[in-house]
């Protein structure tokens, strides 16, 4: 069976759906291929949407988000089952699937379900059980295969006592201790989870600190409170250099010769791009060595018919920055007047308990670039919702250039960060200042008014500068005293 499409996607997830009814809501004709039985990807299957919703179901069970208010003392509910566990987490992404699918519908693209392979340039064969091949040829191609978790040929992966993030959502029981290996995103995460349902954790990472590419203040916070408020061990520093398992346990022996024993390992350091099986060297499709497309900024691969977005191109590997890096690239593949680039403005959120999120530079990378900044800090257990919800340890962080009070960066620690997060995101997309927060008017009692107060302080912490400015320069030259400070020096 021969079909020509305008359009031919590979691969459900979110790059591929978004991309998919962009052009077909300019009228092409597209079909996409998922290899899977339902869509989706990573994202809706085995990443984002279950680990996110796991993570509240442990919030609930647990108790924890009651931080001990009104006489509720922070503590995992005897009776729970792996059943209560995982429902909520079906029912979400059944309804996941179900909203992929009237997509598609509604934007009348048509569905392949199999293997896709390039056999040639122009030309992708899929191939589905025991039915003939189906050759489709397109004028545009666009690679959404996503990633996978990277499995060393060391580690004994079975999907029960040594696990990577995939089969942790399939575990059939919660393991009463777990050794997490990695300090990223997702090992931080799951950490956070387990712990917060009574297990036993340890985090083992090979850097000085977990999530090496946030602010260190977020990382150091993070680290705190899951062992403060979760009771996780986190090892830092320390390589491994062997796992094994011996009957019913797993066995995990650090570089200085500790052994960590567990009744489940899991091991997050890493992913790999899902090329294996496209044979994108006969399309003339370039990869790196972990797998991962090399595209460029409109994101077309070495094959100027065949692009290329989400976690199939590697960082950031964001399911939100997946989508427009989809639709973006279908615009230039059409020359579509729509979209041009994605935005450079990307907020970046880790669901571990506490949340934290990112957004622009941070204080060490801005000052790494050359740029002269000032921090403004505020703390939720200054304002009155933070008090009301027992949420004390958390913050918000703002980073602007000390020449124009140009805000630059954010940060947020605690509940809620990954919502709150979006504002600062908008006043750096705009080039605010700060006098969009001193000027604003947010609701009480909410979260949100700590960027005002984050913002005080960041003026505060100005006017201190220029104070010791003005007196160094009145102490080295007489005349200095009547002259304004250069404000863009640390």
């Amino acid at each position: 069976m021969n079909d020509h499409f305008d359009l031919c996607v590979i691969g459900g997830g979110p790059a591929g759906e978004k991309g998919a009814a962009q052009a077909a809501y300019f009228r092409k004709k597209v079909c996409l291929i998922e290899r899977a039985p339902k869509l989706g990807g990573a994202a809706v299957n085995t990443g984002t949407v279950p680990s996110k919703t796991l993570r509240e179901t442990a919030l609930y069970f647990s108790g924890l988000r009651q931080h001990g208010l009104y006489g509720v003392d922070y503590r995992v509910k005897n009776d729970i089952t792996v059943g209560d566990f995982m429902f909520r987490e079906r029912v979400v992404v059944e309804n996941a699937w179900r909203q992929i699918e009237e997509n598609l519908e509604r934007h009348d693209i048509v569905r392949v379900q199999g293997q896709a392979r390039f056999s040639s340039p122009d030309v992708v064969e899929v191939r589905c059980y025991h039915e003939e091949p189906r050759r489709i040829t397109a004028d545009v191609f666009l690679v959404a295969t996503g990633s996978r978790p990277s499995r060393p040929t060391e580690i004994p992966f079975d999907g029960c006592i040594v696990v990577d993030s995939d089969d942790v959502v399939s575990l059939t029981a919660i393991p009463g201790r777990l050794v997490v290996i990695g300090g990223g995103v997702i090992g931080c995460e799951y950490a956070s989870m387990f712990a917060a349902l009574g297990v036993r954790v340890t985090l083992v990472n090979a850097k000085e600190r977990l999530l090496m590419q946030i602010d260190p203040d977020l990382s150091d916070a993070l680290r705190q409170e899951m062992t403060r408020r979760l009771g996780v061990q986190v090892i830092l520093d320390a390589s491994v250099t062997n796992v094994r398992i011996d009957g019913a346990l797993g066995l995990v022996t650090l570089g200085d010769g500790r052994e960590l024993v567990a009744d489940c390992v899991l091991y997050c350091a890493g992913r790999e791009g899902n090329t294996d099986d496209l044979q994108l060297e006969v399309a003339g499709v370039k990869t790196n060595p972990r797998g991962f497309v090399q595209v460029d900024p409109h994101f077309r691969t070495t094959n100027p018919r065949v692009f290329a977005a989400g976690d199939i191109i590697g960082f950031p590997a964001l399911a939100s920055t997946a989508m427009e890096q989809a639709r973006v690239a279908m615009c230039h593949a059409f020359d579509l007047k729509y979209k041009t680039a994605v935005s450079s403005v990307l907020p970046y959120g880790v669901w571990t308990i506490p949340e934290i999120a990112t957004v622009g530079l941070g204080e060490d990378a801005a000052r790494a670039q050359g740029i002269s900044v000032e921090i403004g800090k505020a703390w939720f257990r200054d304002n009155p919702r933070g008090q009301i919800i027992g949420e004390t340890e958390g913050f918000v962080k703002l980073v602007f250039r000390t020449a124009d009070q140009r805000l630059i960066g954010a940060s947020v620690f605690g509940e809620g960060a990954c919502e709150l997060i979006h504002i600062p995101a908008t006043v750096i997309h705009f080039d605010g200042t700060l006098d969009y927060f001193i000027q604003s008017v947010f609701n009480y009692p909410t979260l949100s008014d700590t960027f005002k107060y984050a913002a005080y302080d960041g003026l505060q912490r100005l006017r201190k500068r220029v104070s010791r400015a003005m007196e160094a320069r009145s102490r080295s030259t007489p005349e200095a005293g009547t002259t304004r400070p250069v404000l863009d020096t640390d």
